[in-house]
Formats: C-alpha cells, structure tokens, sequence
C-alpha cells in the first residue's frame, strides 16, 4: 500500500504563485495514477487534475486551466502541483491521491490512497 505525503502549502497572496510536492513511499509512484483536489470549508472534495503513470497524459478542471500544472518525477516517486495566477477561491486543503487503475478519474471515490492534505490560503 502507498502512503502519500503532501508539502508547499501556505499563505500567498493573489496572483502570487505555489509549488506543492506529493511524495509517495511503500509503493513505486510510477504504479499509479496521480490526482490533486482539494476542499474548501463547507464543500465538497473537488477534482484539479490527473496525471498519467508515465505523465503523458493530464487533465486539468476547468477552474485551474492555464494556471496550474501536474507533473510527476517517477524516479523521485514526486508529484508536483504547480499553482500560478492564484486567486482568493483556489483557498482550500489541497490533497494528492494515487489510483493503481490506467483511467484519469475525475471523481474523488476512483482514488484509494490520500495524503493528509495541506493548506493553501490565497489572500485577496
């Protein structure tokens, strides 16, 4: 079983720019699929993107389109969320999430192993 780690967040102000860093330990990260969500007091668990093992493939929600940026470094088994033009909504705990299934999934109940999550605040 994988066990995941998040780190990077923290206060930024808007328009300002975060880096976060997954890293994955127990398990090869290249034998999963990676998201990032996050969640924001009083809603629900949102999707903001996936990438494929070999990090050919992502998909993106369309709130962080052109913004934010998954990347993987298998070798490191690392996960990046690169965050720029943040703004004061993109406030919430941000999680990473790995699936051992080849699917992209969007949805929060396709990823069986979470990290603790971390918080990013984006001051207005």
């Amino acid at each position: 079983q994988v066990q995941l780690v998040e780190s990077g967040g923290g206060l930024v102000q808007a328009g300002g720019s975060l880096t976060l860093s997954c890293t994955a330990s127990g398990r090869t990260l290249s034998s999963y699929i990676m998201g990032w969500f996050r969640q924001a007091p009083g809603k629900e668990r949102e999707f903001v993107a996936t990438i494929a093992r070999s990090g050919s493939n992502t998909a993106y929600a369309d709130s962080v389109k052109g913004r934010f940026t998954i990347s993987r470094d298998n070798a490191k088994n690392t996960v990046y969320l690169q965050m720029n033009s943040l703004k004061f909504e993109d406030t919430a705990v941000y999680y990473c999430a790995a699936d051992p299934i080849e699917r992209l999934a969007t949805m929060p109940s396709g990823y069986p192993y979470w990290g603790q999550g971390t918080q990013v605040t984006v001051s207005s």
